[in-house]
């Protein structure tokens, strides 16, 4: 198959046996052979993940705070430098344009991680709402290239290149610092993933692609390291109830429609979105977010599949992933309110005839979150 980029560690990949597919235009690896032996691998060793495909927006000057404040549904104005923080973006209805990781760089530049089909939509929505604030919107393009490191030995493997102190108390979740890392100079090293496990994201000079690559792979052979492809972030993210735009997130769902009302201030002052979203509150919603759980990894169901309930249909399923860890095909998708209750047993419409499943609200792996904070 033919794709019109490939990312800077692509012979490496190859010569691993990566098989692609296409991914925003790039040869991006969808496995390395075993999808199941990468998800286990990230959630007992170490994973490695290009990311090379996703990039940042920079958004700096006297009135960049205030035009982030004006845009986005979470509060800011908290964010200290080297700290992260996820919001989402939302139209006039509440609707979710994107829904982005934030890194404060200085109280007057912050970088924007938005999802990669909607960077140029993101670039736009913050270019229409500036009303003259003295603030400029600059894509980064692929100056950078990105890796993502997860999984419970991603700490020790990353200490032994990094001279920073990457131990809980010096870096929290969501907290990032800049470092040179396997002799890379100017690498952000972010507490942050799409894994659910203990992990950094790494952000570099692209030139330095095939090096980070290379030396990554020598200090972890003895932590268990293995290369991952897209369908192992798939299964990872749903063990843990990530929502992914473009499937799970639209512009027609809101975030209180899609649990992730925990990220939206209403107390913060106005924001585009906001008196949509206030109504909603003060009124409740017809329809949530929740996981399917099935009772084996069996399950034949697929996105747009319908959920029935009480004898007529509720929902639709939006995303579909087996669980490797909790050995459970797994579902996401939005149902009436009233259905959206732990335990609400349904049926799913699939092309074999109907599967039964039952809703679940918290993510059925790790829903303390002890494994993502690395206490356990």
């Amino acid at each position: 198959m033919n794709f019109t980029r490939q990312t800077p560690f692509h012979h490496q990949q190859a010569a691993l046996g990566a098989e692609f597919v296409d991914r925003y235009g790039f040869a991006a690896a969808a496995h390395y052979g075993s999808v199941e032996a990468e998800h286990a691998a990230t959630r007992s060793a170490v994973g490695v993940f290009d990311v090379y495909y996703q990039t940042m927006i920079d958004v700096q000057g006297p009135d960049a705070l205030a035009l982030l404040q004006s845009v986005t549904v979470n509060d800011l104005s908290r964010l200290a430098p080297g700290s992260a923080l996820y919001t989402s973006l939302c139209n006039e209805r509440g609707g979710i344009v994107d829904d982005l990781t934030l890194f404060c760089l200085g109280r007057s530049h912050y970088w924007l991680c938005p999802t990669p089909s909607r960077v140029a939509k993101v670039e736009a929505w913050l270019n229409l709402h500036r009303d003259g604030r003295e603030a400029g919107v600059v894509p980064l393009g692929y100056r950078n290239a990105y890796l993502s490191v997860q999984g419970p030995n991603s700490r020790t493997l990353l200490s032994r290149l990094a001279s920073a102190d990457l131990s809980d108390a010096a870096l929290e979740y969501f907290r990032f610092t800049w470092d040179d890392v396997a002799g890379v100079p100017g690498t952000m090293v972010s507490r942050t993933g799409y894994s659910g496990e203990l992990g950094f994201e790494l952000f570099f000079p692209s030139e330095y692609a095939a090096h980070m690559w290379e030396r990554l792979f020598e200090a972890g052979q003895d932590l268990g390291i293995r290369p991952c492809g897209l369908g192992a972030l798939v299964t990872l993210r749903m063990e843990k109830k990530y929502p992914l735009y473009g499937a799970d997130l639209t512009e027609e769902i809101s975030p209180l429609e899609a649990g992730l009302s925990w990220t939206v201030k209403l107390d913060k002052g106005p924001f585009v979105g906001r008196q949509a979203l206030a109504e909603q509150r003060r009124t409740g919603v017809e329809r949530r977010l929740v996981q399917f759980v099935f009772a084996d990894m069996s399950a034949d169901v697929a996105p747009g599949d319908r959920v029935i309930w009480g004898g007529g249909t509720i929902g639709t399923l939006t995303s579909v992933a087996k669980g490797f860890t909790v050995g459970r095909t797994l579902a996401l998708g939005y149902v009436a309110s009233a259905a959206a209750v732990d335990g609400t047993d349904v049926a799913i419409q699939a092309k074999a005839g109907l599967v039964p499943a039952v809703v679940n609200n918290a993510p059925l792996y790790d829903p303390e979150r002890k494994r993502l904070l690395g206490r356990e």
